[in-house]
Order: structure tokens, then C-alpha cells, then sequence
């Protein structure tokens, strides 16, 4: 990334483009506090991220921050239920399991509860994850290729869903994709070429 400068309002809608290795995922991960920046700062919900440590970016992000990832990046050990309780018993909610059916039938699995990752389609995997993502009610969602993996009509229904959770919850929405229509629906677009915002 060379001198990136960019300002996300809180309960906006931001997507981030660009062309394969233009440094999307690394921005969003520098911006989410995942990766730290050789210079500069970021700033995360009033806090400084960049002077922080590992550990000390974790508890930051910690019930402040949800995620969604291309490849889904649900425990296959685990039910959908028990995926999307993981976040939230984490963070130390009491009461897990009742939430996690609420939002589990928000997303359309109220019946998948019990299923593991394994036993369930790609969109409905990226549903778990959508729902695990909202489970802490985060104040900022971060989304890589949310559709990536996932056929154009499924990947329609998933950009629906997110969008219609992200109002409800009147989240900020921060999304790394190559969907120029998906891209279109988000408040502010920014374009990155080879590292930089062009």
C-alpha cells in the first residue's frame, strides 16, 4: 500500500475494487487491524490500531468487529448453531444459544441449526457466516469477495441478505469485491490500482 488516505462514516457502506493483486484484501486487513502498517495509522472506532499489539488489537475488535470471508471460514467441527454462539461465548454473552437461533432465523436456517458446514450448501454456509458476523451486533462489518465462491444467483441472494442485515443493524459496512454491481449499491467506492487509491 503506498500512501493510502481514506475516511469511513460510521453506518456507511464503503466497497473497495480493484483488479487481482491490487492490494484489496490487504487494505481491508490493515483497516480491520489483522495486519499491522510499515507507516502511517489506522484508526478503528476512535482507537488508534497501529501502536497496538496483537493481543491488544484482538480485544479491540472484540465484539466491535464482525467479519465475512470468501472461503466462509466456518469451524467444520461445529453445528451452524454452534458456529455462529462461538463469537458471542467468546466475547463472554450470556444467553448465547438464544441468540444464535434468533439470527440463525433471520438468515433463513432456523431448521439448519444442528447441520455441520459439511452437510450444507455454499450459500448456506455463507449464511452461517453472515449470521456469526451480526451475532456480537458488531459496529463494523468487514466483507472479502462475500460472493466469491458462490453462484451468481446464490451470490445475489447473499448481497441481499448482507445489505438487508446491514440496515437493520445499521452496521458499517466495509466489502473488498470485484462485483462492479454489488460495488454500485455501497455509498462510497474507492478503486485501488497496484497499491494505490486511483
Amino acid at each position: 500500500m503506498n500512501a493510502v488516505n481514506m475516511s469511513i462514516s460510521a453506518g456507511s457502506s464503503v466497497a473497495i475494487t480493484g483488479s487481482s493483486g491490487s492490494g484489496k484484501s490487504t487494505l481491508l486487513g490493515l483497516l480491520a487491524g489483522l495486519d499491522t502498517p510499515s507507516s502511517g495509522k489506522v484508526i478503528l472506532d476512535g482507537h488508534n490500531i497501529s501502536d497496538m499489539d496483537e493481543d491488544g488489537r484482538a480485544r479491540c475488535r472484540a465484539g466491535r468487529v464482525g467479519f465475512v470471508f470468501q472461503s466462509f471460514q466456518l469451524v467444520h467441527s461445529l453445528s451452524a448453531l454452534e458456529n455462529v454462539m462461538l463469537p458471542m461465548e467468546l466475547a463472554g454473552h450470556t444467553n448465547a444459544s438464544h441468540r444464535a437461533k434468533e439470527i440463525l432465523k433471520q438468515v433463513g436456517l432456523s431448521e439448519r441449526g444442528s447441520h455441520h458446514p459439511s452437510q450444507l450448501s455454499g450459500g448456506e454456509q455463507q449464511r452461517v457466516a453472515i449470521a456469526r458476523a451480526y451475532a456480537v451486533q458488531p459496529k463494523i462489518l468487514f466483507a472479502d469477495e462475500p460472493t466469491g465462491n458462490l453462484d451468481q444467483k446464490t451470490g445475489a441472494a447473499i448481497i441481499e441478505l448482507l445489505f438487508d442485515m446491514n440496515n437493520h443493524s445499521e452496521t458499517t459496512l466495509v466489502l473488498v469485491t470485484h462485483d462492479v454491481s454489488l460495488a454500485s449499491q455501497c455509498d462510497v467506492t474507492y478503486q485501488l490500482e497496484t497499491g494505490h487509491l486511483v
